[in-house]
């Protein structure tokens, strides 16, 4: 049956639904960027919440920024907003249901004063953001915002219609502080250090660029809690239709799977209230950042560790790398070795343990997330998860080897061939620049790490570019997993 309101009380018992009347809820947030992952996780968590007769005025108003979410707009609209949520288990049983807790969806580029009255509204007291590590426009080295960007420029022209998440929030802000009413909070679910800190310089910056008096009311008055979000969500494929179809005999265009983990660590700074996300399992707390560093610098990276050297080696998914032993063992051996000792105690957490369930986590075969997936946009994730830990450990005189291998995959991987001579697809917002300094590396084996706007100095390190330097060789002479192998033996620089 296709999914909608009409169709809740037809469906299938191995299928969880709202327990919640739907008509009875409110938004009380506004979620730019609606993918798998804000479904499979925030928006998870409230509807949780609602099930348990909760947080019926926290309703989410779903908005999407690029022209290319139109689709998940006729999708939401056509679906009530519902959609499948499955879990993917290990031993191959799923776990789904349908959640409700996303109530209305926009369109910006359709409407943006749709989405600026609606965060202007006084009802809506947090404003969420999962616009990717790329999306908040700072400079990789600096830290700065970038002002040059093309449709920041648009938004700053007088009288200018926005369109960027920048221009659509301050604009709603504007309008508050106009209209006397309080500012919302800004919620960032994003995977950068100090992701609350990020939104605060990056709004600001924009705000005062805007207007200088809007921009000091912005940094005074607005809270930027920082936070921590973990769940492995593959991007939804043609079989997850078949699955939900197959299995629940429900038809659902876009649903989300995942892994059975999750955790969610937030920051409680939310001076208009917010939900009790503590009553379902979110870790509420003073301090996020052990938690952070813990997730960036053991997952994340180890994700890009495992992404380039596996794509190259000719496997396509994580599971079929996390199972190889090799990859495994190297895994291992840099979180344990190079990450570790870069993070501080993190409470209620075995490291230990923590790291083993990742290995865990990322064999799960079920789960089906793509190399593909964890290679893309590499010039907005390797600078925030991998490249701290090189530095930290080249101020300490730590182990960088294996950090500095990672980075050298990636240069072989820009190159836009596999071992067995197959293309590569680079998705990057830089690949043109990326590809073109890769393929130099035959002339000037080092072209890659002079682009100073992502790696900073790193090329000046000669212990970094001498461990870089000698992956490099390795993978373009014997290949990744002769790479690997030789990396086991090690010593430390």
């Amino acid at each position: 049956m296709q999914l909608n309101t009409q169709a809740l009380p037809s469906l299938p018992a191995n299928l969880g639904r709202p327990a919640y009347d739907r008509s009875m809820i409110t938004a009380g947030i506004v979620h730019f960027g609606v993918g798998g992952f804000h479904r499979a996780h925030q928006a998870m968590y409230l509807d949780r919440l609602m099930n348990e007769g909760k947080a019926l005025d926290w309703g989410i108003c779903g908005v999407g920024v690029l022209p290319s979410d139109a689709r998940m707009k006729e999708v939401m609209d056509a679906q009530d907003c519902l959609y499948a949520l499955v879990l993917k288990h290990s031993d191959g049983s799923l776990d789904g249901r349908i959640i409700g807790s996303i109530i209305e969806y926009l369109h910006a580029p359709q409407d943006p004063e749709a989405v600026i009255e609606r965060m202007a509204s006084e009802e809506i007291r947090i404003v969420s953001l999962t616009i990717t590590e790329g999306g908040y426009n700072f400079h990789h080295v600096t830290g700065d915002f970038d002002a040059t960007n093309a449709d920041v420029l648009h938004d700053l022209a007088p009288g200018a219609t926005p369109k960027t998440t920048f221009g659509l929030v301050t604009e709603a802000l504007a309008r508050r502080r106009e209209r006397g009413l309080v500012p919302f909070t800004v919620m960032s679910c994003d995977n950068i250090q100090g992701n609350g800190d990020v939104a605060r310089t990056m709004f600001t910056a924009y705000a005062r660029l805007k207007d200088a008096e809007l921009g000091a009311w912005v940094d005074a008055h607005v809270a930027f809690p920082n936070s921590m979000v973990d769940r492995i969500t593959p991007v939804t494929a043609d079989e997850d239709r078949a699955l939900v179809a197959a299995n629940y005999g429900v038809e659902d265009a876009w649903p989300v799977v995942c892994e059975p983990f999750e955790q969610w660590v937030l920051e409680d700074r939310f001076p208009q209230g917010r939900p009790s996300f503590e009553d379902v399992g979110v870790q509420v707390v003073a301090d996020v950042e052990p938690y952070e560093l813990m997730k960036l610098r053991l997952l994340n990276a180890s994700h890009q560790g495992q992404c380039y050297f596996g794509y190259l080696a000719g496997y396509r998914y994580a599971h079929e790398v996390c199972q190889d032993p090799l990859f495994a063992d190297f895994l291992l051996a840099y979180m344990d070795k190079e990450a570790t000792p870069t993070l501080h105690a993190v409470p209620g957490i075995d490291l230990n343990d923590y790291k083993r369930t990742l290995i865990s986590r990322f064999s799960n075969e079920k789960v089906r997330d793509t190399l593909a997936r964890l290679c893309a946009e590499s010039s907005d994730r390797i600078p925030k998860w991998l490249l701290p830990v090189v530095r930290e450990n080249l101020a300490h005189d730590g182990e960088i080897h294996r950090s500095a291998a990672i980075v050298a995959s990636w240069a072989r991987y820009a190159e836009g061939v596999d071992e067995a001579g197959e293309p590569i697809t680079v998705v990057d917002r830089l690949a043109p620049q990326l590809t073109l300094a890769a393929r130099q590396q035959d002339a000037d084996p080092l072209a890659f790490l002079r682009d100073r706007q992502l790696f900073g100095d790193l090329i000046d390190s000669e212990r970094f570019t001498a461990a870089y330097l000698s992956a490099l060789r390795s993978l373009k002479n014997d290949g990744a997993r002769a790479t690997i192998e030789g990396l086991a033996g090690a010593t430390v620089q």
